[in-house]
């Protein structure tokens, strides 16, 4: 069986998986028509950015695997402008729904060049936003929300741009392609395999 490995920017509103029970949202089915593939790890309804699908076995247990703690990198935007405090907080790690989390990598971003989202986030006049950069090496159930929340930010838009040295570069939203042999020898690398 020949292995297929696809990135693809994953558009705001798209479930993470080929079907829906309401079969009303949309799906990566919408947007993806390759036959067994499937996603290694998930991004939330209301998140966008960078998604793997293989039909590679391995590759997806080992991208989920938390001992492998490969980076996934997240450009948040947040309500307000977080201080150095907040930052450091989310450095050494915060505590989620009676857990602590693993130290991250947190830093202020100068408003990035992205596409707009639809529908677009909330506008208000009285209230700033700032944008973060955050890398993590474990992944929990909408994590970064909760993180920046715990610290006084609400995540108004999260785009994961990166697993590992995979970026979302230039994809557009709804856009996917297959691996460069380059990007698959450091992954598989990465992987341990």
């Amino acid at each position: 069986m020949a292995y297929r490995y696809v990135l693809f920017h994953k558009p705001y509103g798209v479930l993470t998986q080929f079907s829906d029970r309401q079969a009303q949202r949309k799906t990566l089915k919408d947007f993806i028509n390759l036959p067994d593939v499937y996603p290694a790890g998930r991004l939330d309804r209301d998140s966008e950015g960078l998604l793997l699908l293989t039909n590679h076995g391995l590759v997806q247990h080992r991208l989920i695997n938390p001992r492998y703690e490969h980076p996934r990198t997240y450009w948040v935007q947040v309500e307000q402008t977080p201080d150095e405090s907040a930052l450091n907080q989310l450095r050494q790690g915060v505590v989620i729904q009676q857990h602590p989390t693993r130290p991250a990598q947190a830093k202020s971003l100068t408003p990035p060049d992205v596409s707009p989202r639809e529908p677009p986030i909330r506008f208000r006049k009285t209230v700033p936003t700032a944008w973060l950069e955050i890398t993590l090496r474990e992944g929990r159930n909408r994590q970064i929300r909760r993180m920046t929340a715990a610290v006084g930010y609400p995540t108004l838009r999260l785009i994961r741009v990166a697993i590992a040295h995979l970026r979302l570069a230039k994809l557009a939203p709804g856009e996917w392609r297959d691996l460069t042999t380059t990007e698959l020898i450091h992954l598989k690398r990465l992987l341990e395999m």
